[in-house]
Parts: structure tokens; sequence; C-alpha cells
């Protein structure tokens, strides 16, 4: 049976043709000085096969190469044939697992060294089957040290073999991800608190809560070199949410549980940190019982960390996508469009008349709005929320690309405290206030938009006003507003669409803890940049 186009490395090719090669010298060799027919016969026969999948794999147009399995079973028959006259001919069984291993691994090299032996012994045994038990005992040995010996070579050749299959797969990583992807779909019926970092640390909470009378509760995980606040039991005023911070990065730092006075803190498993405050007036209450809450948080903090990393998964392989795109939109799209417009500059030049001059006009304007609008959307793949970078660092940089851009002057007013949002949670406001910025550059025929961005984690409020046209009918090919709606919804945040009292439109989002008000408290925006 054919393979298929053969797509195996040089390397790899090398070593088996070696492989061939050197097996026919070992075999030919003795054959040559005792004049043994028999084995003569048989090397010649295997020499045909093999030179067969050399040209085959060289010329690979032809699409004919056998596969392991078949080539096996053909080394296996010339054996067995030929090992009464010649028992020095079962030194080719050593190849076929090499070559199985180095075009298809190692699962297909078991299976052809499987049917390899198969094939020697069914096919030996009807063919010798007067023979002497002496020589079975013989032939018996050889098969196996021979066939033992290619799979030996396999295994040591393995990870030259993989290499170079990965190196020239480049959908193998996807083809790895699609098989892990579902086998998580086929476990996500089981998961019964599902997949959500915030619903999950809520979890962990309420377990602590029960076990330690408490005040004020909340969760953190570490990002960088801050923590970021996770969930919290209810809304802390600003002095114990201070404190609990205070208490989760002591814990943090010293890598063991900490109280002072009525806090606490410890590690909940590997990724967060769980600061609490208890009621009560005692100067130096009794230590929690930390082993005891590590006990009963032992199944919530598997269910973290399993959140944790697939949010982490779906952040780097979003992100390596945009990045993508990106490049190819730049790369290819953004020049091919731009070159267009060298073009035409060209035919205006020399028009043939007023009117095509015009024509040529309206052209070279309608050219320039569609590299304006690749360079725009290339710019919105590349930005994104950096380890180091705030989200009101990164609405500011959109921001100033926008208004360079468009000419259209953006204000962006921050006020965030050092605490971080979660990534996911970040990543999400940001492509909402990114979208709404573009809607208002792109769609508003606004003269001036101003941005609000408010975080004092776990509350975020983001506000995009302009004093373009006002909401318009929506568009057939519009989807903007319907995925902004998507993107609060996955993190649990309100989106607000209105008209503005005068003229104009006013996006906003709001994100606040569980039990917290409907917005974050009204503070002085201290940052503006323009």
């Amino acid at each position: 049976m054919p393979t298929g186009k053969s797509t195996w490395s040089a390397p790899s090719f090398a070593v088996v043709t070696a492989a061939r090669l050197f097996a026919l010298l070992a075999i030919g060799a003795p054959a040559l000085w005792f004049r043994d027919e028999g084995a003569l016969v048989a090397l010649l026969v295997l020499a045909i096969l093999w030179l067969y999948q050399v040209v085959t794999m060289t010329r690979r147009e032809l699409e004919l190469t056998l596969t392991p399995a078949w080539e096996a079973a053909a080394v296996g028959v010339i054996c067995a044939l030929a090992m009464e006259p010649s028992p020095a001919i079962l030194a080719a069984l050593a190849v076929p697992p090499l070559y199985a291993t180095a075009t298809a691994g190692l699962r297909t090299m078991v299976r052809t060294v499987a049917c390899q032996l198969v094939a020697v012994v069914s096919i030996g045994l009807m063919w010798y089957q007067r023979g002497p038990d002496s020589h079975w005992t013989e032939w018996g040995v050889s098969i196996f040290t021979w066939s033992m010996a290619g799979v030996g070579l396999s295994l040591v050749a393995s990870t030259t073999f993989y290499n170079d299959l990965v190196a020239r797969d480049r959908l193998a990583p996807y083809r790895d991800a699609q098989h892990l992807l579902k086998q998580l779909i086929d476990l996500s019926g089981d998961l019964s608190s599902g997949l959500d970092v915030a619903a999950i640390g809520g979890e962990m909470l309420g377990v602590v809560g029960d076990l330690v009378p408490t005040r004020a509760l909340a969760l953190y995980v570490p990002r960088g070199d801050v923590l970021t606040p996770i969930a919290s039991s209810s809304e802390l005023d600003p002095a114990d949410n201070d404190a609990c911070e205070k208490l989760a990065t002591d814990a943090w730092a010293r890598a063991e549980p900490v109280t002072a006075g009525q806090g606490f803190a410890f590690a909940a498993g590997d990724a967060a940190v769980i600061a609490g405050l208890r009621p009560g007036t005692e100067k130096t209450p009794p230590d929690p019982p930390f082993e005891d809450l590590a006990s009963a948080l032992a199944p919530s903090t598997v269910k973290f960390d399993t959140a944790l990393l697939f949010t982490h998964f779906r952040d780097v392989a979003t992100a390596d996508e945009r990045q993508r795109l990106a490049r190819e939109m730049h790369d290819g799209v953004a020049q091919d469009i731009a070159s267009l417009g060298y073009l035409v500059d060209a035919l205006a030049a020399r028009p043939a008349d007023e009117q095509q001059a015009k024509q040529f006009a309206m052209l070279r304007e309608r050219v320039t709005k569609v590299v304006a609008e690749v360079r725009r959307s290339v710019m919105n793949l590349r930005t994104s929320i950096g380890e180091n970078e705030s989200l009101g660092a990164a609405i500011s940089a959109v921001a100033r690309h926008l208004s360079e851009a468009s000419g259209i002057p953006i204000r962006v007013r921050l006020d965030e405290q050092p605490a971080r949002l979660r990534p996911e949670v970040e990543a999400e406001l940001f492509r909402i206030a990114q979208e709404a910025m573009n809607n208002a550059v792109k769609h508003a025929r606004a003269t001036a938009i101003d941005v609000r961005c408010q975080v004092y984690a776990p509350d975020a409020r983001i506000i995009v006003a302009d004093d373009g046209v006002g909401l318009q009918g929506g568009r057939s090919d519009s989807h903007g507003l319907k995925i902004m709606r998507e993107r609060a919804k996955l993190i649990g945040a309100q989106l607000t669409v209105r008209d503005n009292a005068s003229r104009g439109l006013t996006v906003s989002v709001t994100l606040r803890a569980p039990g917290g008000p409907v917005h974050p408290p009204e503070r002085t925006l201290t940052k503006e940049t323009r």
C-alpha cells in the first residue's frame, strides 16, 4: 500500500538508507565468502525491495512507497524462506523497525515489529514444518535477537526522528491541541463548578468562612510582582482592603501562614493566597486552624488551579493568533493596497481629461481610506495588555494611535490603583474600550472623544463618550455592539449604551465585586493623557 507523498527529512532518510546498506553488506559478505547461492538470491531480493523504497522516496511524485508494515511483512517473508540455507539473512529484521520509527514514530514501530514477527514465524513454520527442532531453536533465538536489535536502534534514534517529524510537520501542535481539547470537552460534563476563576474563588472563600468566623475575606493570585484580587466575601472598605492586601503579600513573600491581630493569611494551593479579618476585639485571638483549612480547601484548590491554567491557555492562544493575523495583514494586504496607491498616483499624473483626473482623485482617496483602515486593524490586533502594562496604559496607547490616524482628539483620564484585575478581565475590558473608541472614530462623525478609566480592583469602570451623531440604526454588517455585550457578559460586567442629552453617544462598562455597589465609588481622576 502506498503511504502518499513522503515528507520525512534528509537526516532520517540518510539514517535509514545507511542502515539498509549496512544490512546488505553484513549479509552479503559471508554469503560471497562461502558462495552461498541461497543467501545471495535472498540478498538480491532484499536489495531490489530496498532500492524500490529508496527510489520511490526520492521520487515523491510517484506516491508508491510501501508503508512500514508492508515492508516489514515483505522482509519477514524473505527471511522466512531463506533462513535455513543462510541464517545470516535474519539480520535484515533490524531494518524495518528503524524505518517505521523514522516515518511514523514509536507506536507504528511496535506494530511493525509485530507484523514482521508474524510473517517470519508463520511463513517459516509452514515452509519448514518438517525441520528439526534444533533448527527452530536457533532460528527463534536469531529472530528474537535481530528484531530486538531493530527495536533498540529505533529507541536510540527516536529522539532525532521525533525532532525531525515535529520540525517538518507544522500542523503537529494543532493536532496535539485538537486531541487535548477534545479530551477537555469530553471531561467538561464532569466539571461541577466549571472553569470560572471567580466562581471557584468564591467557593473557596465560602469554605474558609464556614471554618473560621470572619468579617472580611479576600482571595488573591500572583501576577508578576504583585497580587491580583480575584474574589471577596463582601464589599471591603478601604481600610479592610488594605489590611487584607498587606496580610496576603506577607504570606506570599514568606511562603507560610501569617497572623497579625485580627487578621490572617495563608496560601491555598500553589496559585492562590487567602486573607481574612476576624470579628471581635481580642488583641491576640487564637490562630486559625491552618491545617484544617488546607484539608478542607484541597478539592477547591485543584479546581482553581485548573481554571487558572485554562484561562492562561486561552489568553496565550488568542494572543498568538492575533499577532499572526497582524503580521499577515501588515506584510500582505497592507503592502499590496499601498502598491495600488502608488500605481494610481502614477496614472493620475497624466490624466486623459479633467473627468478622468477627478476619478483618479476619488480612487486615490478611497485607497488611502482602505490603507488607514487596514493599519488601524493591524494596530488593534497587535495591541494587548502586557505583564507590566496596566489596563489604563494599554487604553491610552490605543487612543493615541487612533487620534494620530484619524485627527480626532481623544482625551483619556485614568484613575488606577497598583492592584491589578485578573488578566482575562483586563483583556475583555480593554477590547470593549478599544471597540467603543473605534466605533466613535469610524461611525460617529465625532469631533472629540472622552475616555475615563477607573480601576480599583476588583471593581472597574470605563466610559467612552463622543460628541457625534449618537446611536444609529444597526447595520447588517456591524457586530461591534453585540461583541461588546458578549465580552461584558463573559466577565460579569454591565454594559450600557445611551445617547447623550445634547449630542453624541456614551458607552460604559462597569465591573463590580460580588456584593459591591452597582458602580465603583466616585473618585477624583488623577491622570490625564491625550
